[in-house]
């Protein structure tokens, strides 16, 4: 067997999760750990090694790639090139951003940004999301919002888009956003854990400027209003999961029963039903909640059943 089902691995965070995970899973609530960082080589900001996973006989996933990176990511690729979460929203997260490549190649040592996408596999009949500013804002009114913790001025300025089971929105590094309680949701992105956060007051963090001063940090925001129509492009259609936008970024497939697997080093979580994943080397069973590490030598693959997975994966 070359596949690896997963163990759940929820480092600490700043805010409640609502026990979607542990429903998702089958596992034990722990609401103090809304998320779980799948098949992660990402420690969380500054709390190395959390947030890493850890392999079935103990290994640390990282490791194990150094080790024999050829065998997980095959003869093109240098890293991972993806983060992916699961993300149970108990409250409203905090309005923030990540900064794109350009900015974290300049001022954090890296050649990653966090443009993410989200995959909504529940949420409640009013749930919604912030997503950008509706109007312009001025940098001057930016700083003095997160100088004065001025949270309803800033939520005030954002659109509030409402998301269904289902649903598939890209969020572009730079964008303003927050997500709403009452959802639970697989989330692909650059493998970092940049954040620059504009709403920290109620969170219990003292500040969320990644160590840059919020003057440097609050450039990496994209100030300019997003229009219904400009965020519609930002969804993803019946013919492909995200817009094509994403592509520079990462790669993400809705696969059901019959479908194939191609190769590559990739995360599967397995969002409804039960099936197995078979090919040369590989014959498991899967079902909803399991999350599932394909390395490039698994080779092609086959899921059988009943069954609906997503497949998430660095660009080409």
């Amino acid at each position: 067997m070359t596949v690896e089902t997963l163990f759940a691995n929820q480092p600490e965070t700043f805010y409640r999760g609502a026990g979607r995970i542990a429903e998702f899973r089958n596992l034990p609530a722990l609401p103090d750990r809304p998320e779980d960082w799948v098949g992660s080589v990402t420690s969380r900001f500054g709390l190395a090694p959390s947030g890493l996973s850890t392999l079935a006989d103990g290994r640390v996933l990282a490791e194990a790639i150094a080790a024999d990176p050829r065998w997980w990511l095959g003869p093109q690729r240098a890293d991972t090139g993806v983060l992916v979460k699961l993300l149970d929203a108990g409250q409203r997260l905090p309005l923030h951003v990540h900064p794109d490549r350009t900015f974290a190649n300049a001022h954090l040592a890296t050649p990653y940004g966090k443009t993410e996408a989200w995959v909504i596999v529940s949420a409640r009949p009013d749930a919604y999301v912030h997503l950008g500013f509706a109007r312009d804002v001025e940098a001057a009114e930016l700083a003095g919002w997160v100088q004065g913790q001025k949270t309803d001025e800033m939520l005030a300025a954002t659109n509030k888009v409402p998301v269904a089971t289902g649903d598939a929105i890209l969020c572009p590094a730079g964008l303003p956003h927050a997500i709403g309680d009452g959802i639970l949701l697989v989330e692909v992105q650059e493998p970092t854990d940049f954040s620059v956060l504009l709403e920290y007051e109620g969170f219990g963090i003292a500040d969320g400027h990644l160590g840059l001063g919020y003057d440097l940090a609050l450039q990496c925001v994209d100030r300019g209003a997003w229009t219904p129509s400009r965020l519609d492009g930002l969804r993803g259609t019946a013919a492909r999961l995200l817009p094509e936008a994403a592509d520079e970024f990462f790669a993400a497939r809705r696969l059901r029963g019959g479908d194939r697997v191609e190769q590559g080093f990739s995360v599967l979580v397995v969002v409804a039903g039960a099936g197995r994943l078979t090919g040369e080397q590989d014959d498991l069973p899967v079902r909803r909640g399991d999350t599932l590490l394909v390395p490039h030598a698994a080779g092609p693959l086959l899921l059988e059943g009943q069954v609906e997975t997503i497949r998430l994966a660095a660009s080409a």
